[in-house]
């Protein structure tokens, strides 16, 4: 592994979203001197929340799976979890609803999901569930370590007996064939590839290592933080400032200062200048900082619509999390990934988190997160979102009423909306949230490395951008893993 070579006494971290919380927990575990820069009131980056009128509303991601990659962060400085986030496990980890009115619930209990399987899908089809939720187990005993949890240098790091059995076990075929090969139901095909557009790709289109999303969620189990995800970042931060790490906030950067090959400091947008032996650059679009060579045009993930709203309303038997799939399946991700349209016959990923925790809303309420996944800025450019944001929330609630939230749409009393156009206005290349799609090309050592060749000696990188991706627990692990470029 590449380090830093030189000094590493004082780090200045660019960004308080989670990965660069990990990083610097990490980086003060270690001994070094750290602040971090934030340009925002608070921390969270992407995990952001707003508070109005007695509603919690997350604005970021919805899912919180792996937090034993929060707990490894907070040990870095000598913390517990259990001291700074209460968390709950759910029960059930999604709620799957299709278009012919069936549902399955998905449960953490293996046993009790198969047995759902069996129930809805017939005969045969608790134990593909079984059979497979062991093959996402052998998956993901071959990639943590060797393909995700590591900073790669060149393809040749992955080199070994793990990447021949992962060959061996159809991982650089495609997934939905091979989830297909698991399951004879729609139902529970749909279920186990839908993960792939996490990772900005169809599961058409997506290798089939990506199969291991799913274990994640649901193979190892979905929590929900106290008081929100937002509540995560918030837990990191205030751990590292009572260790000594000093936070920034509202504090813009306008570039590095660059001299002989090494980055000397951070300049803020006041002109103030901060030495630094270590620079730690999380943004978006952290090209606009860091000179780096660009082997060719990025592909960017596809975007969506965030209506994040409080209602005043039970919402009576939904579940915490609910993946609505519309009637047309391979179509929609055509829409998505190459046609450039919004979905004609949406699939949604709707949140209700104050089900299991009734801190995010008042009594008789409810808070919401409903996604609609939409093409990126760059795929489709002419799509004018400030005029037609109005009318695609309008067929977004429509859509929910349909599928069971009656009265949604007449019991808002608070709502923010997001669309691409937003995501754009807040730095995000593409306008989407998502980052490079998880193209072969880049995907592992093709990815973005934290410690691009070409680029200062002594900055790394880290988010949803750089290795190993996107998502919660991978932007925890680039923080590890762009500390580890600086620690060695």
């Amino acid at each position: 592994m590449r380090t830093v070579p030189g000094p590493t006494d004082r780090v200045v971290v660019v960004g308080a979203g989670l990965a660069g919380l990990s990083a610097a927990l990490r980086l003060r575990g270690a001994g070094r001197e750290v602040t971090v820069v934030e340009r925002g009131p608070d921390p969270g980056g992407r995990a952001g929340r707003v508070e109005r009128s007695g509603y919690a509303l997350d604005t970021g991601p919805s899912v919180l799976t792996a937090p034993g990659l929060v707990r490894d962060a907070l040990a870095c400085v000598g913390e517990t979890l259990e001291d700074r986030l209460e968390l709950l496990p759910l029960e059930t980890t999604y709620r799957a609803q299709y278009a012919d009115g069936s549902t399955i619930d998905v449960h953490a209990d293996p046993a009790a999901f198969a047995a759902e399987a069996e129930r809805v899908c017939g005969p045969g089809a608790g134990a593909e569930v079984t059979r497979y939720l062991a093959h996402l187990r052998e998956l993901d005993a071959l990639q943590w370590d060797v393909f995700i949890d590591r900073n790669l240098d060149t393809p040749l790091d992955l080199l070994g007996r793990p990447l021949l059995e992962l060959a061996r076990k159809g991982g650089f075929g495609r997934l939905a064939p091979h989830v297909d090969r698991f399951f004879t139901d729609e139902r529970l095909r749909r279920l186990f590839s839908f993960q792939a557009l996490y990772a900005g790709v169809s599961p058409f289109r997506a290798i089939a290592a990506y199969a291991v999303i799913a274990e994640l969620d649901i193979g190892k189990g979905v929590w929900h933080p106290v008081g929100g995800i937002h509540a995560v970042p918030a837990a990191l931060a205030a751990a590292a400032a009572d260790a000594g790490v000093v936070f920034r906030y509202g504090t813009a950067v306008a570039s590095l200062d660059l001299r002989g090959g090494r980055a000397h400091g951070v300049r803020l947008a006041d002109g103030e200048l901060l030495p630094a032996d270590a620079v730690v650059v999380t943004a978006d679009q952290a090209d606009l900082l860091v000179p780096l060579r660009r082997r060719r045009k990025p592909t960017y993930s596809p975007s969506c619509v965030a209506i994040h709203v409080g209602v005043r309303d039970e919402m009576a038997g939904q579940a915490h999390h609910t993946i609505t799939f519309g009637a047309a399946w391979e179509q929609v991700f055509e829409e998505l990934t190459v046609t450039g349209r919004p979905m004609s016959d949406p699939s949604l990923l709707v949140s209700m988190p104050s089900r299991t925790d009734r801190t995010l809303a008042p009594e008789g309420g409810q808070v919401l997160s409903i996604v609609a996944p939409t093409p990126n800025l760059d795929l489709a450019p002419d799509i004018d979102w400030p005029t037609l944001a109005p009318r695609y929330r309008e067929e977004v609630l429509q859509a929910m009423e349909r599928r069971g939230w009656t009265g949604l749409s007449g019991a808002i009393e608070v709502e923010e909306l997001i669309t691409p156009a937003d995501w754009a206005a807040q730095g995000m290349a593409a306008g989407t949230p998502f980052a490079l799609a998880h193209t072969f090309g880049q995907t592992g050592p093709f990815r973005p490395s934290t410690y691009p060749r070409g680029g200062p000696e002594n900055v790394v990188l880290a988010g949803s951008g750089v290795q190993p991706g996107v998502g919660v627990p991978m932007v925890l692990v680039s923080g590890r893993l762009a500390a580890q470029r600086i620690t060695g």
